[in-house]
């Protein structure tokens, strides 16, 4: 492209313009002779069929079909202008209030896990249920492993215990 600009810019001849730029006459006159026509038609259809596959998958399906090396496939997926579009990731959409001020005990409580490990390899856990306006902790309960029924049962025997407080 740049050696065209400059023969009609310059006026000059071309074997002086790719001497000047240290490049071969050959590679200017070079015309591809390649004929991707019937792997392009096939892939826009595979692609349409599958759209969340990519040139690697859709390769597979042209192998079967017909040999094709897989650089071919990504060289015309590419050239279609095929892609694969990533998925949005689905964030957690806050808003942003001002937080309740508190002014009772057992209005909101706080829960937390905290865990450990002893010399001999065993993991220790740790439950703890706080009162955020007291900052008194109700509940500390340690085991091994804390399934999701046993902390509703502590927690809703909490709930007894300061309903009848």
């Amino acid at each position: 492209m740049e050696v065209r600009r400059l023969l009609e810019e310059f006026k000059a001849s071309e074997r002086h313009v790719c001497e000047l730029m240290a490049a071969a006459r050959s590679s200017r006159r070079y015309r591809s002779r390649r004929d991707d026509s019937h792997i392009q038609e096939r892939l826009r259809e595979l692609a349409r069929e599958h759209p969340r596959f990519g040139y690697r998958r859709l390769h597979l399906y042209l192998d079967q079909e017909m040999t094709v090396n897989h650089k071919k496939v990504q060289r015309v997926y590419r050239e279609l202008g095929l892609s694969v579009k990533p998925t949005r990731r689905k964030h957690l959409r806050r808003s942003l209030q001002p937080r309740p001020v508190l002014t009772a005990p057992n209005q909101e409580w706080a829960i937390d896990f905290a865990s450990d490990v002893t010399d001999a390899g065993q993991r220790l856990r740790v439950l703890g249920v706080i009162d955020s306006f007291t900052r008194q902790s109700h509940v500390l309960e340690t085991a091994t492993s804390f399934p999701s029924r046993r902390v509703t049962r502590e927690l809703g025997y909490e709930a007894g215990l300061s309903a009848r407080l």
